[in-house]
């Protein structure tokens, strides 16, 4: 799986250890070189300058740049310890400096928190991060910030991956096939259908022969599936919410990533803003091929 670069954009004084820790994992694991990118925004001048004990004189610009400077070239060497990292300082619009920095520097992935801090933040997602996944080319893996195990260093020994049953359900499979032979990791497919309930004047209930047919169709692609991809992965089918049952499927297999695909028209959140819910409701983080 070719994964040379990956770029960690990172936050001041925020940085979330959490997702560096991963892209350090990756890093390690695939001998990639990381592009440390800060991007210093003009909004935050003021506040930056203040909280950091500048008084608002003299050249303002040349002090925020100076401090975010000093502050990229020292932060997080113990963390990034024995990897390659080149140290990147844009000023601009974050996103747009993210998206277009990746396609620069042609990189394999992108990592990225999405700026998550408590229930209100996680349903917004962070608008940096839906702009960068709406805008980016490449995978997109970004994680959620919810709260890490103590002492417990990130690995990948399952691998959870949704399926579509799509044009593009091939190469998710692939991309997902391909990470989990990487880091030796359980692979398990999921697909989840429409609901099989049927609403009346009496209430709703399950047909089961209208959930057998819709089982069996999709037991019979997913099939077809990995044995045109060449996989043997475990198969999980189930009906109703999408995010709430990849969680449930996440925490029954274990799983520490989710692999999603997305449309290459409709960018890595989905024309049907199905990629937003899974990315902003799961308890994993999540790769987006």
């Amino acid at each position: 799986m070719l994964m040379n670069k990956i770029l960690l954009p990172v936050d001041f004084p925020n940085s979330e250890l959490r997702v560096v820790r991963q892209a350090a994992f990756l890093a390690r694991h695939f001998h990639s070189e990381i592009i440390l990118l800060h991007v210093v925004t003009q909004q935050s001048y003021p506040v930056g300058i203040l909280e950091l004990g500048y008084e608002l004189t003299g050249n303002l610009h040349a002090e925020i740049t100076k401090r975010a400077r000093t502050e990229l070239d020292q932060s997080l060497w113990s963390e990034l310890d024995g990897i390659e990292v080149r140290r990147l300082l844009l000023e601009g619009d974050p996103a747009r400096k993210i998206a277009q920095t990746a396609r620069d520097e042609k990189v394999n992935l992108i990592v990225m928190s999405t700026h998550g801090h408590g229930v209100l933040y996680r349903f917004l997602l962070g608008s940096v991060a839906a702009k960068v996944l709406h805008d980016s080319d490449c995978p997109v893996w970004t994680d959620t910030q919810l709260e890490e195990a103590p002492g417990r260093e990130f690995t990948i020994r399952s691998v959870l991956c949704a399926v579509d049953l799509n044009y593009h359900s091939r190469n998710t499979v692939s991309r997902a096939a391909e990470m989990a032979a990487a880091v030796d990791a359980t692979l398990t497919l999921v697909h989840v259908t429409a609901g099989a309930e049927i609403y009346g004047p009496g209430g709703s209930h399950v047909d089961p022969v209208w959930k057998e047919t819709i089982v069996g169709f999709v037991a019979k692609e997913i099939a077809n599936l990995q044995q045109d991809v060449g996989t043997k992965a475990n198969v999980i089918i189930d009906s109703g919410n999408v995010a709430e049952l990849l969680n449930r499927a996440a925490e029954e297999t274990k799983a520490d990533l989710l692999v999603i695909g997305h449309m290459p028209s409709g960018g890595h959140l989905g024309e049907n803003g199905s990629g937003y819910a899974i990315i902003r409701e799961s308890h994993i983080p999540v790769l987006s091929v």
